[in-house]
This record gives structure tokens, C-alpha cells and sequence, in this order.
């Protein structure tokens, strides 16, 4: 291995650094931006100032797979100022926006298209704001049960070493009695989570899947091993743990592959972890749009997106997707719940889509 190599490998291990930061003026005038600009000096990290996080343009590169790394690698910090928060269906019924954009380099991932010209990541630093608008959702539900979905646009816990956001807002909602909190991540940072008070009102999910998946598909994310650790410690913690399997994909020795990874989960996870352990199945799609981007942003992946190969699927906003035939698609639903049954049989798949 050389020496190159090895540090590109080690990097990917540690938690996300950025080459560039950018602040609005009025986020250092918030504690958590404060403390942020503070982090960056004592890392010698470039920063500039910047007008509104929702501008960054012209990355250097000649290519657009060139702009999309250094974008990547981009952390803007800046104050949320839209704090209607959209809809998150199945997983929730809102998605809470504390941060957008993230550090991973999923081939698949569907930010490739509703972050379009902006994939830099950005951390919003009033919070206060933010959960005060979340309090209002609670209450013109009750007696309801509100879910709120922090991972729609973004992977936190790869940013919690930096904002420090989900742990308030963890302690936020461990304080309410209508409200919930789920999030789902690829990352393993979750020490700094593990000693606060949640009350099991929040619900903490690990995207996994088969190694295949994982080696071709998952640059820049935490480990499969790291991932399972730390939803050990999850467990461990008492919080109500979960995984999603997605994209769950067709390839070869696909039946090996996830009959490893529910054994492998098995084999990790605290004897008692069935009891109200949720697992989320989400078969491989694609959009023509999402398929012209992620050609141009990874041109060597392997992801199949055989449109001759795929069925048409209408979705809600009259926007069509490619997913797997039904004969296919039925054959990984039932595989996959096959071996979840067998080895959690008191767990819940809460759907397949």
C-alpha cells in the first residue's frame, strides 16, 4: 500500500474535515457559530465570508465530477431562515432541517438530484429557532404522536463532531411527550450521544447492506464494522435502534450477500435487541435525471441503471422512477424478511418500498 493510499484510506475513517468553510456574517452571532469559527482556526481550516449559504458557486475543476468533490468537501454555515419544514413520508411526518448535504460519495443516494448545483454541506446554527418550530408541529397535532425526520437531506451524526446539533435536539425531544425524533446514518460518531437523555424518544438507524453494495457504492462513509458497533452502543444505550437496507440492490450472489449481513447484524447485536428493533427495506430506483447526474459525477461506477431492465413506477408528485420489476422486487422482500424473521422474530419491518 502506498503511502498515498494509505492516507486516503485513513482519512475516510476519521470523522469529516472540510478543505474550505464559509460563514454568513449573521451565524457568529449565534453560540454554535461561534464555537464553529473557533474549531476551524485552532484545524488552520481556509474560511471566507459569505452573504447567503444558499450562493456558493464556481468550484474549481474542470469537470463536473471534479466541482462535485470540492464541493464535498465544502462546509457552509449559516442560519436556517425557512423553518416550514416539508413533509416526510413513510419514515415520518416532518422533516427537521438541521443540517443539508453530505460528506458520503453514495453513488445512488437521491441528493445527487434535490440538491441539483448545491451539493457543499451546510449547518444551520439556530437552533433554537429550529426547535421552536418543531414545538409548534407538536402541538397542533396533539393527541397525536409527531415523528420528525432529521436524515432527509442530510447524514448528521458525519457532522456531529462539528455541530453538536442532534445532541440538542435529542434532549430537546427526550422532554416531549407528542414527539419523536428518528434519524438514520452511515456513520459510527455517535460517542457524544451515548450519556444524554433521550427518554426512547428518539429512534436511531443505521443504513447497512450487503458488502458488495457497501465496497462499490459507499465512498467516503464509515465501515460496515464501524457502523455495527456503533449501533451496539445504541442498543447499549437504551435507545429504540433500527436499520434500513437500501438500497437494497440485484446483483450477483445477492441471496449470499444479505443472508451475510442479517447474520452478521445477529451476531453483533445485544441478545435482547429484537424487542423493538424496526427494519425499513427500500429497493434501488432511479430517475432519468438522478441517472445523467450520477454518470457525469462517478463516470467508472458499476451501478446498473438499465432502463430496458427496469419497470416504471408513477410517483405522487407526477414524477416517475425505475425500479425492479415485480418478480424481482417480490423476490428481494421476501428473501430479506425471511432472514430478518429468522434471526429478530420479534422485529418489525415497517415497509417495503
Amino acid at each position: 500500500m502506498t503511502p498515498e493510499h494509505s492516507t486516503r484510506q485513513k482519512r475516510v475513517h476519521e470523522s469529516f474535515i472540510p478543505e474550505l468553510v464559509y460563514f454568513e456574517p449573521a451565524s457568529l452571532d449565534y453560540p454554535k457559530g461561534q464555537k464553529i469559527m473557533a474549531w476551524v482556526k485552532a484545524m488552520d481550516i481556509p474560511y471566507l465570508m459569505t452573504s447567503s449559504h444558499n450562493r456558493i458557486l464556481n468550484f474549481p475543476g474542470e469537470t463536473e465530477s471534479e466541482q462535485y468533490k470540492i464541493a464535498k468537501r465544502t462546509l457552509v454555515v449559516g442560519v436556517r431562515k425557512t423553518l416550514k419544514f416539508d413533509t416526510s413520508k413513510p419514515s415520518a411526518e416532518y422533516a427537521i432541517p438541521i443540517a443539508t448535504g453530505c460528506m458520503g460519495h453514495c453513488h445512488y443516494c437521491y441528493l445527487q438530484t434535490t440538491l441539483g448545483a448545491k451539493p457543499y454541506i451546510r449547518v444551520y446554527v439556530n437552533m433554537d429557532d429550529i426547535l421552536q418550530a418543531a414545538q409548534g408541529y407538536i402541538d397542533e397535532r396533539i393527541p397525536e404522536i409527531t415523528r420528525f425526520e432529521a436524515a432527509c437531506t442530510s447524514d448528521p451524526v458525519g457532522l456531529e463532531p462539528i455541530s453538536g446539533s442532534l445532541k440538542e435536539l435529542i434532549t430537546f425531544m427526550a422532554d416531549q411527550e407528542y414527539g419523536r425524533l428518528r434519524f438514520v446514518t452511515k456513520f459510527h460518531y455517535v460517542d457524544s450521544l451515548l450519556d444524554i437523555k433521550h427518554n426512547g424518544h428518539t429512534r436511531i438507524r443505521f443504513s447497512v447492506n450487503a458488502k458488495y453494495v457497501i465496497k462499490h457504492f459507499e465512498p467516503a462513509t464509515s465501515p460496515f464494522e464501524e457502523r455495527i458497533a456503533a449501533a451496539a452502543k445504541i442498543a447499549g444505550a437504551g435507545y429504540p435502534l433500527g436499520f434500513i437496507i437500501a438500497p437494497i440492490i440485484w446483483h450477483e450472489g445477492w441471496q449470499k450477500g444479505y443472508a451475510e449481513l442479517l447474520d452478521s447484524l445477529a451476531k453483533a447485536l445485544p441478545k435482547n435487541a429484537s424487542s423493538n428493533l424496526t427494519f425499513e427495506l427500500i429497493q434501488h430506483r432511479f430517475t432519468k435525471t438522478a441517472k445523467n447526474v450520477i454518470e457525469k459525477r462517478y463516470p467508472r461506477t458499476k451501478l446498473e441503471m438499465d432502463i430496458e431492465k427496469r419497470k416504471y413506477k408513477w410517483g405522487r408528485w407526477g414524477q416517475g422512477k425505475y425500479v425492479y420489476p415485480d418478480e424481482q422486487a417480490e423476490a428481494l422482500r421476501m428473501f430479506i424478511s425471511e432472514r430478518i424473521f429468522e434471526h429478530f422474530e420479534d422485529a418489525k419491518i415497517e415497509y417495503f418500498t
